[in-house]
């Protein structure tokens, strides 16, 4: 069970040594630590605002012992895993707390469910994996009678697999590492493994456009999906009758990054593929990330593309402060590129051989031991982040994605924003940055920030991400590349979509939704 306070397992939550505290108080200028968590039993919720007569014609609907008001379950429903999310936890704030908890068990089920809480004005949060990192499970309260947080993982089925067309229906409450599980006794697999990948949903993967680190093999998330159910308050909506259509434009397209707001999604139909036979990976030092990201775009553009494709910058290669052992025997100089095959036994070894003469050819060094050492620590970063926050340390991520000629502006221009912003605060932060996921036209980069908390940290970061976003926006950059929306990215993406297409937006969650019950705030 994912913990309630911080990041995935409890029993792997992690404490900085003696040497890592000294580096925070020296590189970060943290003096001291940070808010401390309550014990579950020591926090007090706001009082449930479901009636017990609602709460009892919920239970009609999906059985007694699936209905909970109890505080622990409420808790375990509040808000997803972002640094805001967790300091508003620790600065005791439990407002955005659903009144209920609700696990149906089938479509069915979710149509009368949302068409009760229509009737009723309750706001209805679909939740998943609970890993949202955009205040995507905090919704606007505001005209609601209450809110019920909807848990889908009872729906949690392999449904059907087509061998012949390689294609799996599943439900939306599976797990990363149950799917992967279960397609794996049939000799296949998703391919999809994003740093959440050990608590996120199938649901969640397509409901914000999920990408995984082997994106450059297998592709996004929702680029896979060729099929999907939507239970909404109007009724049912059932696309994808196959792989491709000219009958207008693609309806798939919005559910498939819609974060709740449009339909729950109840089954989806996912290309799959046969389970590797062989994986190799590799890391390679290059001299810098100008000459780094020249190596990514030409293996991108020509050839031969791996299936990882991963290059972290100076900063980094050099504080690596999730896997410090990663950068290998010879120091942190340079930048990092992690390189990984999948597939085929015969077609991996071609195709990395390939690769590795290209990487020779622009002055890239092999650095042993670097791509397993990323590969067996490729999930564990967000539980150092709940370290330091502990510490008294702020760490937070943000994304974007631009074409290839606008990525070093895009680049610098969203660095020097976050570092100035926080050098007036009077906590100059270390910026990190790796490309991770990359495409023909362009990449993604993936910004990691720490420095030392203020006495309001909430604020502190606000005022940072605030700046970023207005860099971004500026140099033609994303507002988001695999994040999502959520409310933290909700008016810039309006301000980057302009007026008509977010009118657009809104005439279709009147049209699915009109009593606009679901995950409201979000999005749109």
């Amino acid at each position: 069970m994912m913990s309630w306070k911080g990041w995935g397992d409890p029993d792997r939550a992690q404490a900085l040594s003696p040497d890592m505290r000294r580096l925070v108080h020296d590189a970060l200028g943290v003096r001291a630590d940070g808010p401390g968590v309550p014990g579950l039993a020591e926090l007090q919720l706001p009082g449930s605002q479901l009636s017990g007569q609602v709460a009892d014609r919920l239970a009609a609907v999906v059985g007694a012992s699936h209905v909970s008001t109890e505080s622990e379950a409420r808790i375990r429903h509040l808000r997803g895993k972002s640094t805001p999310d967790l300091l508003a936890l620790r600065l005791g704030d439990l407002s955005d707390s659903p009144d209920a908890v609700v696990w149906p068990g089938s479509h069915g089920e979710i149509l009368e469910l949302l068409k009760l809480c229509t009737a009723e004005r309750i706001a209805v949060v679909p939740f998943g994996g609970g890993t949202s990192v955009v205040g995507g499970l905090a919704p606007d309260r505001t005209g609601f009678r209450a809110v019920v947080a909807l848990d889908l993982s009872r729906l949690n089925r392999l449904v059907e697999l087509d061998e012949i067309s390689r294609l799996v229906i599943l439900e939306p409450g599976l797990r990363g590492p149950e799917a992967e599980a279960r397609l794996a006794e049939h000799g296949y697999t998703l391919g999809h493994f994003p740093q959440s990948f050990e608590f996120a949903s199938i649901g969640g993967f397509a409901a914000a456009r999920s990408s995984g680190q082997a994106s450059a093999g297998y592709g996004r998330f929702d680029e896979r999906v060729v099929a999907l159910t939507v239970a909404t308050p109007t009724g049912t909506v059932a696309l994808g009758q196959a792989p491709k259509t000219a009958a207008g434009p693609d309806l798939r397209q919005l559910f498939l990054g819609s974060e709740g707001t449009l339909g729950v999604i109840t089954s989806l139909t996912v290309e799959i593929r046969p389970v590797p036979a062989l994986r190799i990976y590799e890391g390679w030092r290059l001299p810098d990330f100008a000459a780094g990201s020249a190596v990514v775009r030409r293996l991108i553009q020509d050839g031969p593309v791996p299936t990882v494709l991963r290059l972290s910058d100076e900063v980094e290669t050099a504080l690596n402060l999730a896997r410090p052992e990663a950068v290998g025997a010879s120091g942190g100089s340079g930048c990092l590129l992690i390189t990984g095959w999948e597939g085929p036994s015969n077609q991996v070894e071609e195709t990395a051989q390939a690769t590795r003469t290209v990487l020779r050819n622009a002055g890239a060094e092999l650095v042993e031991g670097a791509g397993s050492d990323w590969a067996a620590g490729r999930f564990a970063a967000p539980y150092l982040r709940d370290a330091l926050l502990d510490a008294g340390a702020l760490v937070e991520t943000l994304e974007t994605a631009g074409f290839w000629s606008a990525l070093p502006a895009l680049y610098e221009s969203v660095r020097q924003a976050l570092v100035q912003t926080l050098g007036r605060a009077g906590t100059p932060p270390v910026v990190l940055c790796h490309i991770s996921h990359v495409y023909r036209s362009g990449a993604s980069l993936y910004f990691t920030v720490a420095c030392a908390q203020t006495a309001d940290p909430l604020e502190q970061w606000r005022l940072a991400k605030a700046a970023a976003s207005r860099a971004i926006l500026a140099a033609g950059g994303s507002i988001t590349h695999h994040h999502g929306i959520g409310t933290e990215h909700r008016a810039w993406h309006h301000r980057q979509l302009g007026e008509q297409p977010v009118a657009v937006l809104r005439a279709v969650k009147r049209e699915l939704d009109p009593a606009g019950i679901l995950n409201p705030g979000i999005l749109v």
